[in-house]
């Protein structure tokens, strides 16, 4: 493809402002007059969501973890089509695996794999020469990736500023900017996630405004350009929904599916300018034929006219749940629509929408469950086994997914559980189609959920006969099945017979050493960083 100009934002470790300078760099590059694209690498919704709107278009998410390294490339190549600059948020420190394992990706793996320059962060309020030997080691700690150069953040004084320089100006690494103590605003609200930049609200401009103004200032943008530019060709094709739809089909080795003759209606969640998910949920709901139409849980009182089918994505944080509880009338149309039988799709918060209540508070009561907040977060992948046939996955699919949510639901799966990882253990809930877990999951690594969420909801049926369980609390319709023992097995043939899995009593039941999946580090990963 065509030269795409491009640098990946980086950082020894989390809190050196990686993410409000490469934020800054976007807002202040646009006001330049250049067309932005933002990146961010890593599953967090609420860092893609501000450098979109600093980029004026789709923030992306870059994850090997979700979607498979060789996928990177050509969303890249996709979410930055048309850009005079593609700016890449990096997660955690560089060389930080998302996961837990030894050989888990990281931003250096990323940065590697499209051949893209580092822009290393670094905070210097407590450093004076070290900053060279910390900026050499990380020069020399991969031979194959490429640091281009270096932005001092939280410098003290002028005469700071200038120990910083000499010292990397002796190792040869170019200092692009210093923003001195105080200059850089502070970071994006993470509790409120992306919902301050869904309804563009005044604060959200504000911060994306100063930031590019601190940015302009202490930055040379000509050299970042210039960097950027130096980068090769990236040499692979462009991910489009289309394209993807028709190589998952053709893995599997069936025909495309033709698209339906009348594109049913999937609603899914978030504004018109940005759903609380990954982009290309929508991108390939519509490839596969769909008419997509947003529906804000935060505002809208009813779902679109004629909707066939929900999706709930995991990026509403759960800091919104009073919101949702309060939001009565579309509470009730999203559980009529579930028990309908209708296809419904719920991650993250979208799951606590339908449980009985959240912390006391009323919630949809589609399941027979209740959610209450812990003292700490649980943050991290998951290679989950699906444990029933639904749009999301056949039974016995394998999926890579992401968790972060401070809420414990108990009890923690229904009859038919969404999924199992780690040592067996069930989560989530599976009942006629509706399929709700507190697991994300990106569909670019996946694209074939959203043929099979639009056939289901181009069916017409109502599910009233599905064999796939009632909630939690009703009687189960076939024998149980144990969990899966420790350890890896194979996926299950798609015609195998639907099954039950683990029963739990009726109603809820207090967490126990066996819910809490913290006891359970299936590709853990760290807590992204805070600015």
């Amino acid at each position: 493809m065509p030269s795409l100009p491009r640098l990946v934002v980086s950082a020894p470790a989390s809190g050196h402002g990686k993410s409000s300078v490469a934020i800054g760099l976007l807002a202040a590059l646009r006001h330049r007059g250049l067309s932005t694209a933002g990146l961010k690498v890593g599953p967090d919704h609420t860092d893609a969501a501000y450098l979109g709107a600093a980029a004026g278009r789709p923030g992306r998410n870059l994850d090997p973890m979700l979607v498979g390294s060789g996928r990177i490339g050509p969303l890249l190549a996709h979410g930055a089509a048309g850009a005079d600059i593609a700016v890449v948020a990096g997660a955690m420190g560089l060389f930080d695996g998302l996961g837990s394992r030894p050989d888990s990706p990281s931003t250096a793996t990323v940065a590697t794999a499209v051949r893209a320059p580092v822009l290393l962060v670094v905070d210097a309020a407590t450093m004076g020469q070290s900053v060279g030997a910390l900026v050499h080691g990380f020069r020399a700690y991969d031979e194959l990736l490429w640091l281009g150069g270096v932005i001092l953040n939280r410098v003290s004084s002028a005469r700071h500023e200038q120990v910083l320089r000499t010292a990397l100006d002796e190792i040869g690494v170019p200092v692009l900017g210093a923003l001195h103590r105080g200059e850089l605003p502070a970071g994006i609200p993470r509790p409120a996630g992306v919902v301050p930049v869904a309804h563009h609200s005044i604060d959200t401009v504000r911060l994306i405004r100063r930031l590019g103004e601190a940015v302009d200032a202490a930055v040379d943008l000509d050299l970042v350009l210039a960097m950027a530019r130096s980068a090769p060709p990236l040499p692979v094709p462009e991910w489009t929904a289309g394209d993807a739809l028709a190589a998952e089909a053709e893995a599997a080795g069936v025909p495309p599916a033709p698209p339906p003759a009348r594109r049913p209606v999937i609603a899914v969640a978030g504004t018109a300018e940005l759903i609380y998910g990954y982009a290309e949920t929508v991108e390939l709901l519509t490839a596969a034929g769909a008419a997509v139409v947003p529906v804000d849980p935060l505002r809208d009182e009813s779902l679109p006219e004629a909707t066939a089918a929900l999706v709930l994505p995991g990026g509403l944080p759960e800091t919104y749940l009073p919101e949702l509880s309060a939001n009565r009338a579309l509470t009730l149309a999203v559980a009529d629509l579930a028990r309908s039988g209708r296809p419904v799709l719920a991650e993250g918060t979208g799951l606590l929408w339908l449980v009985r209540e959240c912390d006391g508070r009323p919630m949809g009561e589609v399941f027979d469950a209740a959610a209450s907040t812990t003292d700490r977060m649980i943050v991290g992948y998951r290679e989950a086994t699906s444990r029933a046939a639904t749009p999301v996955a056949p039974l016995g699919g394998r999926l890579i997914g992401y968790k972060q949510h401070q809420m414990v639901v108990s009890p923690r799966a229904g009859h038919t559980p969404a999924w199992t990882w780690g040592n067996g253990v069930p989560e989530g809930f599976v009942w006629r189609r509706v399929h709700a877990s507190q697991l994300t999951l990106h569909w670019a690594g996946a694209p074939e959920i959203a043929r099979r969420l639009v056939v289901a909801a181009a069916d017409g049926r109502t599910g009233a006969g599905s064999p796939v369980g009632p909630p939690a609390g009703e009687p189960a319709p076939h024998p149980p099945v144990p969990p899966h023992p420790p350890g890896p097995h194979p996926p299950a043939p798609h015609s195998a017979a639907p099954h039950a899995s683990v029963q739990h009593p009726p109603g809820p039941r207090p967490p126990s050493v066996g819910d809490d999946e913290d006891t359970e580090p299936v590709l853990v990963a760290s807590a992204d960083d805070l600015g």
